[in-house]
This record gives C-alpha cells, sequence and structure tokens, in this order.
C-alpha cells in the first residue's frame, strides 16, 4: 500500500473532521470522535486527526491510481467543507 499525507491548518479541524467522517459514513464505514477519524474509502483507509491548529489526513491506496483516487476524495469534500476559508489545493506528501 501507498501514503500520502496533509496538514489544513485551520482552527476548525475538529469540525471538518467530524463533517467528513459524517459524510463520507454514507457509503463506507467510518468511526470518529473530537480528535481522530478514519473512513474506508474505496481505494484504501483515511485516517484523520484534528488539533486546535490544523487537520492532519493521511489516505492509502494499492497503487498510484488507487492512491491518487484517495487523494481527491478528501480534497474535494475538504476543500468544499472548508469554503469560507478559502482554501486552495492541499499539498500532499508521500
Amino acid at each position: 500500500m501507498l501514503s500520502a499525507s496533509t496538514r489544513f491548518e485551520t482552527p476548525n479541524a475538529s469540525r471538518y473532521l467530524q463533517a467528513l467522517c459524517k459524510h463520507f459514513g454514507h457509503k463506507v464505514a467510518v468511526s470518529y470522535d473530537e480528535t481522530s477519524g478514519r473512513a474506508d474509502l474505496p481505494p484504501g483507509p483515511a485516517k484523520m486527526q484534528a488539533d486546535a491548529a490544523a487537520l492532519t489526513v493521511e489516505v492509502t491506496g494499492p497503487d498510484d491510481a488507487g492512491l491518487a483516487r484517495a487523494k481527491f476524495i478528501v480534497e474535494d469534500h475538504l476543500l468544499r467543507f472548508a469554503f469560507r476559508e478559502k482554501p486552495e489545493a492541499l499539498t500532499w506528501t508521500a
């Protein structure tokens, strides 16, 4: 499995973590609380950690295409949920 992570600086990290997990929970298995979450996305699990300064997300995929799909799913949803903060694209690291 390949993995990548990103850190989205925001004071609303817990809110976004919970919103992502609630949303993903309509289609896949999720578990979460105020500071951590996991969503079993089709390419592989997404793990999320929220603190007072940021939301950190790690996604996995079986190959480059799956990893790209997982990153797209998380980024697309997070940027829509955080539209009031006018975020730009996330920076992912391997």
